[in-house]
C-alpha cells in the first residue's frame, strides 16, 4: 500500500518544520516546492521537488509549479468514485492525502510604506496557492487542507494516535478546514479586489464593496437581550476597536461597540481639530456625546465634560487623547461607567479605575487624528458607502455675516465645537463655552425632529451657563426663531453652516440682538 502523500508550500513558514517532520515520521511522502523544500531539507526532512512528482519544471520564476493534473488530479480525484481512481493511475499519478498551503503576503505588501509599486504588488497575487486550496476544499472529504499553523498543532496530535492514518481525521473536521479555508481565499480575493481598484479607479467611493473579516467573537447578546450578535474585527491589520485591548471585566456588549465606536471617532476629532490643547475628554451615552472638553489638564477635562450633562452621564462610555493620569482616576473616583477608551493608562491609574468591579478599560495605541476612510451602513436589500472623516470645514474661508465680529480666539472655540457637533445626531445643537482649562460642551440637545427644540434640550441642560456661550447647529436654521431662542437663553455667538434661503432673516435676528454669527458653508448631518 502506498504510504499518504502531504503536499507542502507556504509563504508564512511558521510551525512548517514540525509539521512536516511529524508527517514523515509518521511515514507519509512530503511533496514541495521552492522556499519550503530548500527549508524542510535544511532541517533533515526528506522531500519529494513537485517538478519530479508532474515531470516538469517550475517556470518564469516560480509562476508556474503546481498548475498540472499530478497535482490537481491527486488533488481532485474522489476515493470511492472506481473511474476517478483507474484514471488517476493510467495518468501514473498518484493521490494527494493533505494539502498545507498559506498564500503570498498581498495584504502585508499593499499596506506596506512607502507603498509598494504596482509591478511588485503584481507579483504578490497568487495563482497557484488559491487553486490548490479550492481544490482540496472541494475534495475535503478525501483530502486534508491546511491553511494557517493555528490548525496544524490539533492535526498532528490526531494523526499521531491513528499511527498517521488520514482517515483519523473526522468528516466534520475535514469539512470545518474545508470551510476556514474557502474563508481564507475569499478574503484573499477581497483584498486583491479592493486594493486594484483604489490603485486602477480615479474614485473615492468604490464601484463593488467587497467586505472580509477576520473570526467573530460571540457577545453576551445584541441591543437587546433577545437578540444574537458577535464583533467581526476587519481583515488585514488590526483597526480601531480591532486593535485595542481590554484590561478586565466581564466581556463587551453589542451597544458597548457602538458607544466605544461614538467616543472613539470624536476623540479622535478633537486630536484633529484641537491640537493646541493638550488633553481631551469625552463622555457618550447611547451613541450621542453627553460632553467633552479639551485643556491643559486631563483631570479637569474630565470634570467639564462631565459637568455638561452629569444626569446623562450615568452608565456612559469615556474616551481620553493620552495616556489616563493617576490624578484623572482619582477625579473619577466612584463615578459609574461602562467603558472606557485611552492611548494608555499610568499603572496606578488603570489599577484604581479597575477597583469597581466591571469597569472595561481599553487601550488603543494608535489612537491619533481621524482620517478620511469609506463608512458603510446596511440597509433594507443593500449598503450605503461614504467617505466619512473629521469635520471638513475650511477655516480659512468661513464668513462672519454679523454686524458684531467674531474674534479670533473664538475660531478655537468654534473649531472644538465643530469637531464635536459633527458625532451629535440629527438635529443637533450644543452650546460650548470657555473653562479656566480649556474649553468645554456646557449643553447638548441631539437628535430631535425640531431644531428648535434641540435649541430648548440644549439650554436646559446649559442652565445658566449658557449665558455667554457660543451656539453651534449641524445644519442652517430654516427661520429667524433658532436665532430669538438663541438671545432668550443669553448666547452671544452662533455658528453654522447658513445656506437657507432665508439666511437674511437669521442674520438680521442676530444684528438685532447683537449676536455675531459665523456661516461655515459645511452642513454636519448625522443619521
Amino acid at each position: 500500500m502506498e504510504p499518504p502523500r502531504a503536499l507542502i508550500s507556504v509563504w508564512h513558514k511558521e510551525g512548517v518544520e514540525e509539521l512536516s517532520s511529524a508527517l514523515s515520521a509518521m511515514g507519509w511522502q512530503i511533496l514541495s516546492t521552492g522556499g519550503t523544500a530548500r527549508k524542510l531539507r535544511s532541517a533533515g526532512i526528506e522531500v519529494i521537488d513537485v517538478s519530479e512528482a508532474t515531470g516538469h519544471p517550475e517556470v518564469f520564476d516560480g509562476r508556474v509549479k503546481t498548475l498540472h493534473p499530478a497535482v490537481h488530479g491527486g488533488i481532485l480525484a474522489r476515493r470511492d468514485r472506481s473511474d476517478d481512481m483507474e484514471t488517476l493511475q493510467e495518468l501514473g499519478y498518484g493521490p494527494i492525502d493533505l494539502v498545507c498551503v498559506n498564500l503570498y503576503p498581498f495584504v502585508e505588501t499593499a499596506s506596506r510604506s512607502p507603498p509598494a509599486t504596482d509591478s511588485e504588488l503584481i507579483e504578490m497575487i497568487d495563482i497557484g496557492g488559491p487553486t490548490m486550496v479550492r481544490s482540496a476544499a472541494k475534495n475535503h472529504k478525501d483530502v486534508i487542507v491546511l491553511t494557517s499553523p493555528s490548525q496544524y498543532g490539533d492535526i498532528i496530535a490526531k494523526l499521531r494516535e491513528a499511527g498517521g492514518d488520514p482517515s483519523a481525521i473526522g468528516t466534520s473536521e475535514r469539512a470545518k478546514l474545508a470551510l476556514e479555508s474557502f474563508q481564507s481565499t475569499a478574503a484573499y480575493d477581497t483584498a486583491v479586489s479592493n486594493e486594484l481598484e483604489s490603485r486602477l479607479m480615479d474614485e473615492e467611493v468604490p464601484s463593488i464593496i467587497n467586505l472580509s473579516t477576520k473570526r467573530g467573537s460571540t457577545l453576551r447578546y445584541g441591543e437587546n437581550p433577545h437578540q444574537p450578535a458577535s464583533f467581526y474585527p476587519n481583515g488585514g491589520e488590526p483597526t480601531g476597536l480591532g486593535a485595542a485591548t481590554q484590561h478586565g471585566g466581564k466581556p463587551l456588549s453589542y451597544n458597548n461597540y457602538l458607544d466605544l465606536d461614538g467616543a472613539l471617532r470624536l476623540a479622535e476629532n478633537i486630536i484633529h481639530s484641537c491640537a493646541d490643547h493638550e488633553h481631551g475628554c469625552v463622555v457618550v451615552k447611547h451613541t450621542n456625546p453627553c460632553g467633552a472638553a479639551v485643556g491643559s489638564s486631563q483631570s479637569e477635562a474630565w470634570k467639564d465634560a462631565l459637568a455638561s450633562d452629569p444626569e446623562s452621564a450615568f452608565g456612559c462610555v469615556i474616551a481620553f487623547t493620552k495616556e489616563v493620569e493617576l490624578e484623572t482616576a482619582t477625579a473619577i473616583g466612584e463615578h459609574f461607567f461602562e467603558c472606557m477608551i485611552a492611548p494608555g493608562y499610568h499603572p496606578e491609574a488603570l489599577e484604581l479605575l479597575s477597583a469597581k468591579k466591571n469597569r472595561r478599560m481599553l487601550s488603543l495605541h494608535q489612537m491619533g487624528p481621524r482620517e478620511r476612510n469609506l463608512s458603510m451602513r446596511q440597509v433594507s436589500g443593500g449598503w450605503l458607502a461614504q467617505i466619512q472623516g473629521a469635520p471638513a470645514v475650511d477655516w480659512q474661508n468661513v464668513e462672519c455675516v454679523t454686524t458684531k465680529r467674531m474674534e479670533d480666539k473664538d475660531l478655537s472655540l468654534a473649531r472644538f465645537g465643530c469637531a464635536v457637533l459633527s458625532e451629535v445626531k440629527s438635529n443637533a445643537i450644543i452650546l460650548v463655552s470657555d473653562t479656566p482649562t480649556g474649553l468645554a460642551t456646557v449643553g447638548i440637545g441631539p437628535g430631535q425632529t425640531s431644531r428648535v427644540e434641540a435649541v430648548r434640550i440644549a439650554s436646559r441642560r446649559a442652565n445658566d451657563r449658557a449665558r455667554g456661550a457660543m451656539m453651534l447647529s449641524d445644519a442652517f436654521f430654516p427661520f429667524r426663531d433658532g436665532i430669538d431662542s438663541a438671545y432668550e437663553i443669553g448666547v452671544s455667538r452662533v455658528v453654522q453652516p447658513g445656506g437657507s434661503v432665508r439666511d437674511q432673516e437669521s442674520i438680521d435676528a442676530a444684528n438685532e440682538y447683537g449676536i455675531s454669527m459665523l456661516f461655515t458653508g459645511t452642513r454636519m448631518f448625522l443619521h
